[in-house]
């Protein structure tokens, strides 16, 4: 079945109804980025209204990392299998749901228990909403502007949830659980109406049972160890042990995936060197960026004495800079490639985390933090719209889910790794006199290697520049034979994604 929205091609106008569906989509989208930084804030509160120690307040975070970055493959395949509008939408439901339970909930256990709902819920919310995208808007420039603007309403949402939630957390705690279900309840109405039917895939050879069972494992396992590392400790046994059960379970997964007829991941898509430059490059990314958050928000309220509303707006900048550029991204990566555009973005993280480090105990924010967060806006501008484009082009319309999972574990599981090891160093070095000088001196090094991460991901991002086009379009006619070579190139370099 065609998709009564699919624009025909890259010149045609967007119909209100394909701009309606594309707002429900970033609806979700936003939503998922704004209840991540909304809560950080509001931990201290939730602490004192709960009377919640130390380790159970994590699990007030890590508990949505867990249903998020744990469940993600199975959700982008299960909107493959089971049609993309069905798994979205239902999934949007649950999270509204959960939303309201999280608000009215009096105790720890089920609080946390209503953010792992939330995290599973946003696991198939995601990668269903990035496939519908890529299944609604022909690749090219309008798939481009498209990402750009989905891609934006993240940042935008995780930028917004720093100022929303030290605004809500003066009246309540509870306000900031309870913001996303309206709107999620009013984007699952709109979506109702305006998201296409989707074809389900054919499954007449069945459904990958061991396979989901062994990659959910897998991953839920690998984010919970990481998660306790640091309070384990990474060299306890308990730690050991359980890497070396994930190993074993990855391994068990990959053997199935390699013999199965019908994979929960088609292992031959990693051929692709775009493919796994755009995994790790997210990774990195989204790992570098969550553990400089954490490290900022711990030096801007602890040690500069700034209230949560402060520091919120500190962020704001990037967060600004991000929103604005949101439907320029599109025609920048037309014009330049995703390799290009993500080495500047990567190029610009790594000078933003870099100026960062000359922070004192009393920095002049115009001169010292500003800076860093403009770069990172761009940084983040460049960089997000851009991996998403990479990740998901030049794959059939019947494997985005899976795809855009892949991609959206990266993230997660990126972002949980290197917290968990940014927390680590900072713990390390940790051990002064407890004056604020020594807590600063203990956090330089964890801004250290935030600042390494970022290297490496640019570092992985340059090895795709000899390889990469400066066009991304599809040569329909070829008039010459130099424009018949590269016709067959472009096919061949499509197919070697396929397969």
């Amino acid at each position: 079945m065609t998709n009564p929205l699919n624009v025909p091609d890259s010149h045609a106008r967007w119909s209100p109804r394909l701009w309606g569906t594309l707002l429900v989509l970033c609806a979700a989208m936003f939503l998922d980025a704004l209840d991540v930084s909304m809560v950080g804030v509001a931990l201290p509160s939730i602490a004192d209204d709960l009377g919640l120690t130390t380790s159970t307040l994590q699990w007030i975070v890590s508990g949505y990392i867990l249903g998020y970055g744990g469940l993600l493959l199975l959700g982008g395949r299960a909107a493959d299998l089971l049609g993309r509008r069905r798994v979205f939408l239902i999934a949007l439901g649950v999270f509204a749901l959960a939303s309201l339970l999280g608000g009215f909930v009096d105790s720890g256990p089920l609080l946390i228990a209503s953010r792992f709902i939330k995290g599973l819920s946003a696991a198939f919310t995601a990668p269903a909403g990035l496939s519908i995208i890529t299944t609604t808007f022909k690749e090219g420039p309008q798939r481009n502007r498209a990402l750009s603007i989905y891609t934006t309403c993240a940042a935008t949402g995780f930028s917004m949830g720093l100022v929303l939630s030290g605004l809500l957390t003066q009246l309540s705690w509870r306000w900031t659980m309870l913001l996303p279900a309206p709107i999620a309840l009013l984007a699952l109405v709109a979506g109702l109406k305006l998201i296409p039917h989707s074809d389900r895939e054919n499954t007449h050879r069945g459904y990958d049972l061991p396979g989901a069972v062994t990659g959910t494992a897998s991953m839920l396992l690998l984010v919970f160890t990481v998660v306790q590392a640091p309070e384990a400790g990474w060299a306890s046994a308990r730690t050991l042990l359980s890497f070396l059960a994930v190993a074993v379970l990855l391994s068990v997964f990959v053997a199935i995936e390699r013999r199965t007829a019908n994979p929960l991941i088609r292992l031959g898509v990693l051929r692709s060197g775009s493919q796994v430059r755009a995994q790790l490059g997210a990774a990195a990314f989204f790992g570098s960026y969550v553990g400089f958050q954490f490290l900022v928000t711990q030096y801007m309220q602890s040690l500069l004495g700034w209230s949560a509303l402060e520091t919120a707006l500190a962020f704001l900048p990037a967060g600004v800079l991000v929103a604005l550029s949101s439907t320029k991204i599109g025609d920048v990566v037309d014009r330049f490639g995703t390799p290009r555009v993500i080495a500047a973005g990567f190029t610009f993280l790594v000078v933003g985390y870099a100026l960062f480090l000359r922070i004192t105990l009393a920095p002049s924010y115009a001169a010292v933090i500003l800076p860093s967060m403009l770069l990172l806006g761009a940084a983040c501008a460049l960089t997000f719209p851009s991996l998403n484009i990479q990740a998901t082009n030049g794959v059939d319309d019947e494997e985005q889910g899976m795809v855009s999972g892949l991609l959206n574990t990266s993230i997660q599981v990126g972002g949980a790794i290197f917290l968990a090891v940014v927390t680590a160093v900072i713990t390390a070095h940790g051990s002064g006199d407890g004056s604020p000088q020594a807590v600063l001196d203990s956090y330089r090094p964890g801004l250290l290697v935030v600042t390494v991460i970022a290297f490496i991901g640019l570092l992985i991002t340059l090895t795709g520049l000899r390889r990469s086009r400066p066009a991304q379009h599809t040569v329909l006619v070829a008039s010459s034979a130099g424009d018949r070579a590269a016709a067959e190139a472009a096919a061949a370099e499509k197919v070697a994604v396929r397969d």
